[in-house]
């Protein structure tokens, strides 16, 4: 079990991030980013998990300069309330939010190197740090929506990424993923039977097996490039 603790950005200002440690010395460190969802307990049974696998892990509250204290489900209202969070966050004055997932990098970085994961929108923002923060040493998207077109289409990695995405997912479609794909021969695209949020195990569109299948190949990627 992790805990919340408090993390000051470049620019002063102080937010949550939970963050939860293995039972005996880290391999290196991890930064989970949350849905639209909050640092809710699905987000928090992800970072629990990547510490039992032997990583130092942040979750910053990524909603934290727009609402305090968000923890969403996953009802049709919540869903609402998660799209608004993320719009006011996404309409801050650059840099925005990427100071604070710094910070949550510069708080991982203890544990030696850095990986990112993010899943949603924290897949978006994982393939937004991956092209413009420092500190990262790899970074895996969970179908993260509008990665795929422009402008962050042209974005380019500064670190290994590996991205998963569902064939049934009707926020990001199959040829926008051809089109990431093509554009970044580079970046490791698994494409699953399965749709949006397909990880979540709190989710309709949750999948089972395709949750393994995309686990089992982030945690090799991590031994690949964070040890």
């Amino acid at each position: 079990m992790g805990k919340f603790v408090d993390l000051t950005s470049s620019d002063g200002f102080t937010f949550p991030a939970y963050v939860a440690e293995p039972s005996g010395p880290a391999k290196s460190g991890l930064v989970v980013l949350q849905e639209i969802f909050g640092v809710n307990s699905h987000i928090r049974a992800v970072a629990d998990g990547y510490a039992a696998d032997g990583y130092l892990v942040v979750a910053p509250s990524t909603f934290h300069r727009a609402k305090q204290g968000v923890e969403l489900g996953y009802s049709e209202d919540d869903m609402k309330t998660g799209f608004g969070l993320k719009t006011a966050v996404e309409e801050l004055p650059p840099p925005g939010v990427m100071v604070d997932i710094q910070a949550a990098i510069n708080h991982a970085a203890s544990a030696g190197k850095v990986g990112i994961v993010g899943y949603c929108w924290g897949g978006l923002l994982s393939w937004r740090s991956a092209c413009q923060l420092k500190g990262l040493a790899a970074a895996v998207t969970y179908y993260g929506g509008g990665m795929t077109v422009d402008p962050q289409l042209s974005m380019q990695a500064q670190v290994p990424v590996l991205s998963h995405f569902g064939d049934q997912d009707h926020w990001i479609t199959l040829d926008t993923v051809e089109a990431f794909r093509q554009g970044h021969p580079d970046v490791e695209v698994h494409v699953y039977k399965a749709n949006h949020g397909f990880n979540c195990d709190q989710r309709g569109a949750y999948n089972a097996e395709a949750a393994k299948l995309a686990r089992e190949r982030t945690l090799a990627f991590w031994a690949k490039h964070l040890a």
